[in-house]
């Protein structure tokens, strides 16, 4: 799993960089010299696919990198969620696996929780 852990190591770094001021700020200066080079390649077709193929190659490759560090995240996110709802006595360890369950039961259950809220606010 080498290759998996320096996959995630070089996404991490990716995000925090892709996430910078910096980052923005010198994309931004390669659109701007890019759009000044116009004059002077004509306003040509191949000018035109530099800007297109450079930013195509980037937003595909960055798709990954946020996705693999999204899912980190959220994986993350739900184990500390599950810690804490194990950690109550009186919450239901059921619900530490939701993620699993299918889109009607999650509904179902939204609903049961809804109707919860309401009787709390109604009794308030």
């Amino acid at each position: 799993m080498k290759v998996h852990r320096l996959f995630t190591q070089f996404a991490r770094w990716a995000a925090r960089k892709a996430g910078h001021p910096l980052t923005f700020f010198s994309a931004v200066a390669i659109i701007v010299l890019w759009a000044f080079a116009g004059p002077f390649f004509g306003w040509s077709d191949t000018w035109q696919l530099i800007i297109n193929t450079g930013t195509t190659i980037v937003t595909f490759l960055m798709v990954f990198l946020i996705q693999h560090t999204q899912n980190t995240d959220t994986e993350a996110v739900h184990l500390k969620l599950d810690e804490l709802i194990r950690s109550l006595g009186e919450a239901r360890n059921s619900l530490m696996s939701l993620e699993d369950l299918s889109d009607d039961q999650l509904d179902k259950l939204k609903g049961e929780f809804d109707r919860r809220a309401e009787a709390a606010r109604r009794k308030h």
